[in-house]
């Protein structure tokens, strides 16, 4: 037994607590948001690989985000499905695919931070800057901007997650529906302190860092708005950024939910609902918001069903 539960590369996961009447519900709407999360995410990328008019830099650094959203829940939400399934005690998952499954999720959290102000930045030269748009905002610049964002990502969540491998593991039930950082060093008896702290920072870092560009990329827009006479200037700018901050907010909410419900046991299970949640609501929201916002996607697909409907046989 002290074998078992020392260092142990068997792992048991909590899971969601669902009744048996309501198993097969929360099944089909995990399945269903999953489908819909594919369907929309790959359908937009796919639509701007395709249409040479959506090669600008706004969707080639939107592009991103899609990307995110099919890794961060293609790693989450069919481990999800097959554990609800399942009875608790069957729930298992290895070590190594509990690392990969936190690392996954943290880099899927921390991306779409980044993502989101390599967009703002894309925004604020648009608006502020349009004569020198197409000089500053070239395609190296989009690579460059592009690599930063998943850089940082990846360098921040691999210190986190270097810190918690570092621990010895004396327990093995993950109080989680699926792996995150904080459920991994919880299994540790060694000290957790520099975990505490790196994560506090981490948090506060990223957070500020986010905010604080968003503001401040925000305030400068709406000075140039407000003091600019160009009516279709202005026009762009509210449709594109309102579009941008929808979705920032949505990210940022659902962050901050998890966040504070952490720090309330009692109320485990909303934590997992909305980490869940934080999965779901980003990754079948964000394809669609800029969806409807954009005109060249309507104009690319108003064309393909044009077209789709003159090749249609007549009777």
């Amino acid at each position: 037994m002290e074998n078992f539960t020392y260092n142990s590369l068997t792992l048991r996961l909590e899971g969601l607590k669902v009744t048996k009447v309501s198993v097969y519900p929360v099944f089909f709407f995990l399945f269903f948001s999953y489908m819909l999360i594919m369907f929309v995410n790959v359908g937009i990328v796919v639509l701007v690989f395709i249409d040479k008019s959506l090669h600008q830099p706004m969707y080639l650094l939107f592009c991103n985000l899609p990307v995110n959203d099919l890794v961060g829940n293609s790693i989450t939400l069919p481990r999800l499905l097959v554990d609800i399934l399942r009875p608790p005690s069957e729930r298992l998952i290895s070590y190594y695919e509990c690392v990969v499954q936190a690392f996954t999720t943290h880099m899927f959290g921390t991306t779409s931070h980044t993502v989101l102000m390599i967009m703002a930045f894309d925004r604020y030269v648009a608006i502020c800057n349009p004569l020198r748009y197409s000089t500053i905002m070239t395609n190296n610049m989009v690579v460059k901007l592009t690599v930063s964002a998943w850089g940082v990502a990846f360098v921040l969540v691999g210190i986190l997650l270097g810190l918690t491998i570092r621990l010895n593991r004396c327990r093995t039930l993950i109080m989680n529906p699926f792996c995150d950082n904080a459920s991994l060093f919880k299994l540790s008896c060694d000290s957790v302190f520099i975990n505490n702290v790196y994560g506090l920072t981490f948090t506060v870092v990223l957070f500020t860092a986010s905010i604080g560009s968003m503001v401040l990329t925000y305030t400068k827009i709406t000075v140039v708005c407000l003091t600019s006479k160009n009516k279709s200037l202005n026009s762009k700018a509210l449709k594109t950024c309102s579009t941008h901050l929808f979705v920032y907010l949505i990210m940022v909410l659902s962050g901050l939910f998890i966040i504070i419900l952490h720090r309330f046991p009692q109320y485990s299970d909303y934590r997992k609902q909305s980490a869940i949640l934080f999965h779901i609501i980003p990754g079948s929201l964000n394809p669609i918001i800029y969806g409807v916002q954009s005109k060249e996607i309507h104009r690319f697909l108003s064309s393909l069903f044009r077209s789709r409907k003159t090749l249609r046989p007549l009777c």
